[in-house]
């Protein structure tokens, strides 16, 4: 059951953003997600934060002004998701804006199921067996934990420059330079940068040595804006924490999508997904756009990706974006099969009496293990992972799992403690607070299970386990309008700074089933005063149970466009059933 809590804020914060000129609702949200003055909500991009204090940056940039001078061989390394790939794709177009020729620089995305994750001595065995071979590998989103990679690369007269956005082990590999804002002692203050921000961040570096250097002017510079499309999409895929720096990506990027200023490859995943960019926002983002490029990496090879985001020809990239979304539409037939048998297999346990979800199956899918253990952990409010079969390269069977969790667990802390506490039990992992990935064999998932659910236990209380429904309370009847559907939907909200989610009591005037299985609602809303509301549509997905005549309701307020009107639309999230 779900414990329904409101939001709160400084009353003065409330008063200061209001002074500024906010419509008063929007005051009240930003206030109670921690915005203070007004001057904070500016999302320009002079206000990012200086690449002077992201440790290493300014050395990145020397090595690389170097490299370009020198015409040296240079292998990006990508990771095969969406923060991955717009890295790649970032990094390559920005190092080509900057001097960099066409055949100086290329780049290599591991087999997510032969090779795992990051730059293993098997991707270096790759990279140094290309013609020409390169000098340099710049990882993007990986690298941080790398070290045997790293130093078989060094072996093998391959420098590699890291730059990465996990969170580092003890001991950082042994890199030409790394730049990580979580490393030690970084004292950049955004630590949620995602892994194509930290690239774009050397690119501004990298562009601001080659002034120094005579290269360009201020006048005559490449305009490394135009690549902030791809750095909106990558920090939104990645649920990467909106702070304001994030926020300043993602605002500007989006600002370019919907100037069609963007590539061909991106516009045409917007197409395929239907899509209007002129009217681009988080959710497209998130929800249509980056699943169909995370469908390379599932079921096949991120290069296919990251060719559609370098591509310059509209009819080129709409090809390769109609395979992305083919993909897409059987990477959810997988995932409907894969959830459908973790619920079975679930279904003979007691959820309520464990305190963390640890399961595998032989026909499961490694590409997609990532979206079946988030789908489980917002269902069950458990730290969850799920496992896919592998090989490693002498046969031996393995498991790959990918881990999401919940507030107040630190996923990958908690695979650290596991290693610790048994050593060999887990053969690499990495990540996040809220996701992780990690390799162990097939034969140790027993033991596995039993460790991570004893440490998980020790770990984890009643009180972080109580499902909460945090909301923005209620709504005024002036509130239930177009014009604040659409204002809200301009706002850039996302992880760390959350779509607006509203409370209220409502009369239940109809109920019908849409497709079998979304509850479809005319809703009255009770606001007391007397006040005679008006009737609102609302749809709450994945629903069948019937509502009560009245009931307390958390929801999000849209607008509906798809009929000749516009109207107010709610999405119902959740019931109150203690009310």
């Amino acid at each position: 059951m779900n414990l329904f809590i409101e939001r709160s804020h400084s009353k003065e914060a409330l008063e200061n953003l209001k002074r500024f000129g906010l419509h008063p609702l929007l005051a009240r949200l930003y206030a109670s997600r921690g915005i203070e003055d007004g001057n904070e909500l500016s999302l320009e991009l002079k206000h990012l934060l200086p690449p002077s204090t992201l440790t290493n940056c300014e050395r990145a940039a020397e090595i690389l002004a170097d490299a370009i001078a020198n015409q040296t061989q240079l292998l990006i390394v990508a990771d095969y998701d969406c923060d991955g790939a717009t890295a790649c794709a970032v990094g390559m177009r920005g190092l080509r804006m900057l001097g960099a020729s066409e055949k100086q620089i290329g780049f290599i995305v591991p087999n997510r199921f032969t090779m795992g994750y990051g730059l293993t001595p098997e991707v270096v065995d790759l990279a140094k067996n290309l013609n020409p071979k390169p000098s340099l590998l710049i990882t993007v989103d990986n690298g941080i934990a790398s070290h045997l990679g790293i130093d078989y690369a060094k072996e093998h007269g391959i420098d590699v420059l890291v730059t990465d956005h996990h969170l580092p082990t003890d001991q950082l590999p042994n890199a030409l330079a790394i730049v990580n804002p979580n490393q030690r002692d970084c004292t950049f203050e955004s630590k949620a940068l995602a892994g194509v921000g930290v690239m774009f961040y050397i690119l501004i570096a990298l562009r601001a040595e080659l002034r120094k250097r005579g290269v360009f002017t201020p006048e005559s510079q490449p305009k490394l804006e135009q690549l902030l499309s791809l750095v909106a999409l990558g920090t939104v895929a990645d649920v990467a924490q909106l702070d304001r720096n994030n926020r300043i990506f993602v605002s500007q990027g989006l600002k370019k999508i919907r100037q069609g200023i963007a590539p061909a490859g991106l516009l045409a995943l917007f197409e395929v997904a239907g899509r209007d960019p002129r009217s681009a926002n988080p959710f497209d983002l998130g929800f249509a756009i980056g699943p169909r490029l995370n469908a390379a990496g599932r079921l096949a090879d991120m290069s296919l990706g990251i060719q559609l985001l370098l591509s310059d020809h509209p009819d080129h990239a709409l090809t390769l974006a109609q395979e992305l979304d083919r993909m897409n539409r059987e990477r959810r037939v997988i995932e409907s099969g894969m959830q459908e048998s973790a619920l079975a297999n679930l279904s003979r346990m007691e959820i309520e009496d464990r305190p963390a979800l640890c399961l595998w199956n032989p026909s499961w899918h490694q590409g997609v293990v990532g979206i079946v253990a988030s789908r489980l952990k917002e269902r069950f409010n458990r730290p969850t992972i799920v496992f896919a079969p592998a090989e490693d390269a002498i046969g031996e069977p393995l498991l790959r799992g990918s881990g999401r969790s919940i507030q107040g667990f630190h996923l990958r802390d908690t695979l650290d403690l596991v290693s610790k506490r048994y050593p060999l039990l887990i053969q690499k992992f990495g990540g996040h607070a809220m996701a992780a990935g990690l390799t162990i064999r097939q034969s140790d998932f027993l033991k596995f299970e039993r460790c991570f659910l004893e440490i998980s236990s020790s770990l984890l209380s009643d009180d972080i386990l109580q499902r909460r429904c945090i909301h923005d309370g209620t709504l005024d009847m002036a509130d239930f309008s177009v014009e604040v559907g659409d204002m809200l939907s301009q706002e850039i909200w996302g992880q760390g700074f959350p779509l607006p989610l509203f409370y209220g009591e409502f009369e239940v005037l109809q109920q019908s089933l849409m497709k079998e299985k979304h509850l479809r609602l005319q809703l009255r809303p009770k606001l007391g005063n007397g006040q005679l509301a008006p009737i609102v549509q609302a749809v709450w997905f994945n629903r069948t149970q019937d509502l009560p005549q009245t009931a307390q309701l958390a929801f999000r307020l849209v607008t509906d466009r798809f009929h000749s009107e516009p109207r107010v639309q709610l999405m119902i999230e959740a019931i109150n059933h203690s009310s």
